[in-house]
């Protein structure tokens, strides 16, 4: 293969006649091993890109979201249950703690729910517990 100096500033045309005979019976490489970018991004809509897609995308994360959400209420009802007949402040605050969480992924009512049973939870604790 031929160093890129032997050509500097040349072009593939502008050669002359006049060649060297050890130029004259090298050979030149007929295909080129380059790496292009064939990536292409349509330009449709306000800002570029197919907006149909990205509405449906934004409505696949949203109901990702939102069936998070529903798992973590799940789980922040189950603490705030549990509260009620064992270990009332450790299990009521962490009910607590997560219905905020789960409130903050979607699940309003499973996280308001566990934010009520948990701080119910705690306070029958208080006031009871002096009487057992």
């Amino acid at each position: 293969m031929a160093d890129n100096n032997d050509y500097k500033g040349f072009n593939e045309d502008d050669h002359t006649i006049d060649v060297r005979p050890e130029e004259r019976d090298r050979e030149r490489p007929e295909t080129f091993e380059e790496e292009t970018a064939a990536e292409v991004t349509p330009m449709t809509g306000a800002f570029g890109g197919r907006t149909e897609e990205r509405e449906e995308t934004a409505e696949a994360n949203d109901d990702d979201a939102i069936a998070g959400g529903r798992g973590v209420g799940t789980f922040a009802i189950v603490l705030s249950i549990l509260s009620l007949f064992f270990l009332p402040i450790l299990l009521g605050a962490a009910g607590i703690i997560v219905g905020f969480v789960a409130r903050r992924a979607g699940a309003n009512a499973l996280g308001n729910w566990a934010i009520g049973i948990g701080a119910l939870s705690i306070i029958l604790t208080v006031f009871f517990s002096p009487f057992f």
